[in-house]
């Protein structure tokens, strides 16, 4: 088992909580939300190293995927809304308001 060390430029070390992980069946990636900091890590699988951090709403804490695996979402309980990135380009694509604090998610199959 290894350790993977995360590390957000401007992001104090205490703010890199991971709370959320979830990884594509094809064994490519696995997306860590890292709480306060506003990030998801994104860590190639392969290599167990954090490759991205996409910044999404605040306090981020659960993720899901569509079940094309197409589309990962996040809940962002502070600010209230959720994120929709784009796997193919890991691009957040759009934050929409959902309501209080939200803080699971789960996708309907298709």
């Amino acid at each position: 088992m290894k350790k993977i060390s995360f590390a957000v430029p401007g992001i104090v070390p205490e703010a890199l909580q991971p709370v959320g992980v979830i990884s594509t069946s094809d064994g490519r990636y696995v997306f860590v939300a890292l709480g306060p900091s506003n990030r998801i890590a994104v860590i190639d699988a392969k290599s167990d190293k954090a490759i991205d951090y996409l910044l999404v709403g605040q306090r981020v804490w659960q993720l899901a995927l569509n079940s094309a695996e197409t589309l990962l979402v996040s809940t962002n309980g502070n600010s209230n809304d959720v994120s929709f990135i784009d796997i193919r380009t890991l691009k957040v694509l759009k934050s929409s308001q959902v309501g209080r604090q939200p803080w699971g998610v789960a996708i309907k199959a298709d």
